[in-house]
């Protein structure tokens, strides 16, 4: 700083002067370029080791995935053998809490008889029924030296008239060793759907029950609600009769007796007055009492509910299981309403409930099921 009479001047880099004044507004230029300056050198430095960072990353990454490529799959058995031992050992641990969840009648299987013997209401002692071999498809049988018609569907356990009809074939045909023939599963006819073609104008062309169609456990449907079929599959229709044809052995249409009317073993009534429109198969372990009129429900015989309502939303829809205290127990099924509760004892002959057609069913109608200690019987072997 150069003082000259009474003002003061500084001098700048280079030899001028200025006034004290503008030497503030340098100063702040000349901070503001080094802080400029400052900041590019600063972003310029961490950008350039960032950058080496990535690239040490990079490498480091490179190297840890090649050691696990060249390892894998060396633990792969152990793994998979320690898994299923952990797996096994939580299933011993928890099937006593799930047997405890889901109680049973807890009936030894071994002390249950053979589903081949069936006891009737009056007598202990047991008879023996056909073998029924469940077959989920039509299948095709070579003539063996000495068969006739008759033979091989006592074989098969279908009627003559299926295998006629199903081999385009007449009462007066005759058949050689060799020459190739289907067989239907069930004794009936098979349908193969074309457009337009419904459960119930199968049932109606083939004189069968729809319900029996949807029960056969091998149909399968588009939707399981409304029984949609697809084009072209091929439909199991149970005991239906060839268009135009007349059976070798009439059909009779069952009807039971007046609902509550007790039956000659003294010791079961029948639960519905109606039409038998399906009879016990092996995959249709009861009979369907068909009944336009919806009448009520009687009980079979006397006993205790063990169960009242819909319980899984399904199948069976509204329904009544009663046990008799005796081994034996009932099963009342696709309700409309249901007029008993859960623990409540009933008489023989009682009204238990309102013929319906809830869960699956086509129509309105009875599934009526008797049990002795698990074992399913033919309710007509009983009540008949």
């Amino acid at each position: 700083m150069i003082k000259e009479g009474s003002q003061s001047y500084y001098r700048n880099g280079l030899g001028r002067s200025r006034p004290p004044g503008g030497s503030i507004i340098l100063m702040f230029k000349l901070l503001a370029r080094d802080i400029t300056l400052f900041s590019s050198e600063l972003s310029f430095y961490l950008i350039k080791r960032l950058h080496l960072s990535f690239i040490r990353f990079e490498s480091i990454k490179k190297v840890f995935v090649a050691v696990l490529y060249r390892q894998r799959g060396k633990y792969a058995r152990r793994f998979m053998h320690s898994g299923m031992a952990g797996l096994a050992a939580l299933g011993v641990l928890i099937a006593p809490v799930l047997a405890d969840e889901f109680p049973t009648d807890r009936t030894n299987p071994w002390e249950i008889a053979s589903p081949s013997s069936v006891v009737t209401a009056s007598t202990d002692n047991t008879t023996t029924l056909f073998s029924e071999k469940s077959r989920d498809k039509i299948i095709v049988y070579e003539v063996q030296e000495g068969d006739t018609i008759a033979k091989i569907a006592e074989k098969f356990g279908i009627s003559v008239d299926t295998i006629l009809w199903q081999n385009d074939l007449t009462a007066k045909s005759t058949i050689k060793p060799g020459q190739k023939l289907e067989i239907l599963p069930v004794t009936g006819m098979s349908h193969k759907v074309v457009k337009g073609d419904t459960v119930y104008s199968i049932a109606k062309k083939y004189d069968a029950s729809p319900q029996a169609i949807v029960d056969f456990p091998f149909n399968t449907f588009v939707n399981d609600e409304t029984f949609e079929l697809a084009i072209g599959q091929i439909i199991i229709v149970p005991d239906g009769v060839k268009p135009k044809e007349i059976p070798s052995s009439p059909r009779v249409r069952q009807i039971t007796p007046d609902a509550g009317t007790v039956v000659a073993s003294g010791t079961f009534v029948w639960p519905a007055g109606g039409t038998i429109s399906q009879n016990f198969y092996w995959y249709h372990k009861g009979v369907d009492i068909a009944n336009r009129n919806a009448p009520d429900i009687l009980a079979a015989d006397s006993g205790k509910v063990v169960v009242a309502g819909w319980p899984d939303g399904y199948g069976y829809g509204n329904r009544v299981v009663i046990d008799h205290g005796n081994g034996y127990r009932t099963l009342y099924a696709h309700l409309s309403r249901i007029y008993v509760v859960v623990g409540q004892t009933v008489a023989r002959g009682n009204a238990i409930g309102k013929m319906g057609s809830t869960g699956r069913s086509t129509g309105v109608h009875l599934h009526f099921e008797i049990t002795r200690d698990g074992v399913h019987l033919n309710p007509l072997s009983i009540l008949k």
